[in-house]
């Protein structure tokens, strides 16, 4: 019997919820079609994308373990090149990502993500007296205006980044989940990206400050745990990246699911459900990251009746394995803030758990509930129908939120 046809990956990302039930509809672990015709595998399954994402036989990085890459036949032309000439956590495997690692996770342990607290629940009130000033029944972007400025006014305070410079540095890491660039872009991204990115660390090393990007450039000098000026560079791009879009997403994401729900919105008011439960309900339902690339099979492995061989590509389809019938039901591909389970693997699993994954749900709990607050009558703008996607097949959200506030007192 012949194997299905690849699914051809859409880079706009039009439906991201269809395209992982066609690639669902071909096996737990299917062939798909990546922008440039390079070929890959997606996990949609929950339990097979558990255990991938602990197993050591899958790397992360394509410089060892992505054959067409180390022997020339994937180049700078290929789409996603930004993925693949990264060098941080997200394209390290073994030691290398044990360092890595634990140079970062300890800006995030729960100590001082609670220490943060202040912080975000400021940038959250400045923002919010900033939609205040609306006028009555004006539409506003809240995507714009605050689902995107909280994280990043977060992220650039942990790291140090004057106000002046945020929006440059972030641009890069908006530009790279982009999956309808050109290569060209994408390669040209990469390279201003890298380059802005240095000028900052030089500032900082000239002039060290109390946030983290000092501590990073101190930790160049610690006996056995020196970080290469590439991977400094690129672990700020990834923390910077991840540390924004994934939480705007987020924000955007039950935002609209609340607005849409008019009944899960009232069993939130009336206290039948939390915010807790809203958020994870939230990265369930719609995750937030939705189709990750990538890992890379060290050896031929066995996973869900087919075989991945050594060097190929993998992706884990967060979309999809939030909707997985086996673990969520009939029910799977519906909001539902009252479901008695939620499991869902949208901050990764075990030593690839995303290391932010404590502060992204303070900041949403803090946002959402603050901004509910404030309006109360906040509605969506357009039909829900009309809500555009964010341009990518790697993120799941909206190009804009376009609402209406209606303050509780002016």
């Amino acid at each position: 019997m012949e194997p299905p046809a690849p699914v051809v990956i859409d880079p706009a990302g039009r439906d991201i919820h269809a395209e992982a039930a066609r690639i669902r509809a071909n096996g737990p672990v299917s062939r798909i079609e990546l922008p440039g015709g390079a070929l890959a595998w997606s996990i949609t399954d929950h339990e097979l994308a558990r255990q991938s994402l602990a197993d050591h036989r899958f790397s992360k990085d394509p410089r060892k373990h992505w054959t067409d890459f180390a022997e020339g036949r994937i180049g700078e032309d290929f789409p996603l090149i930004g993925w693949v000439l990264m060098d941080n956590l997200t394209t390290s495997y073994g030691p290398d990502h044990t360092r890595l690692r634990r140079l970062t996770s300890s800006a995030f342990t729960p100590r001082r993500v609670e220490a943060m607290r202040a912080g975000v629940e400021k940038a959250v009130a400045d923002l919010l007296d900033e939609l205040d000033s609306c006028e009555p029944g004006e539409v506003v972007d809240l995507k714009a205006r605050f689902a995107h400025p909280v994280p990043a006014r977060v992220i650039c305070d942990l790291f140090g980044v004057p106000a002046e410079e945020r929006a440059h540095l972030l641009r890069g890491g908006e530009v790279n989940v982009d999956t309808t660039i050109t290569p060209e872009e994408s390669a040209a991204n990469v390279e201003q990206w890298h380059r802005e990115m240095q000028e900052f660390i030089d500032a900082k090393r000239r002039n060290p400050g109390d946030d983290l990007t000092s501590d990073l450039v101190q930790a160049q000098e610690e006996d056995g745990s020196r970080l290469t000026d590439s991977e400094l560079v690129g672990t700020l791009h990834l923390l910077l990246a991840t540390g924004t879009e994934p939480v705007m997403n987020l924000l955007a994401n039950a935002t609209r699911a609340l607005l849409t729900h008019p009944a899960q919105l009232a069993l939130l008011r009336s206290g039948a459900v939390s915010w807790s439960d809203v958020i994870e309900e939230t990265l369930r339902a719609e995750a937030p990251v939705a189709h990750l690339p990538f890992r890379f099979a060290v050896e031929d492995i066995e996973l869900g009746g087919v075989t991945i061989a050594k060097g190929e590509p993998v992706l884990i389809n967060f979309a999809a394995v939030g909707r997985d019938r086996t673990v969520h039901g009939e029910s799977a591909d519906t909001f539902d803030a009252t479901r008695p389970g939620k499991e869902h693997l949208s901050f990764g699993h075990g030593v690839y758990r995303c290391i932010g994954m404590p502060l992204a749900r303070m900041e949403a709990e803090i946002a959402l509930s603050a901004l509910f607050g404030r309006f109360p009558d906040l509605e969506l703008a357009v039909p829900a129908e009309d809500l555009a996607p964010q341009v990518t097949f790697i993120m799941n959200g909206v190009q804009a939120l376009p609402v209406r506030l209606t303050p509780q007192a002016r």
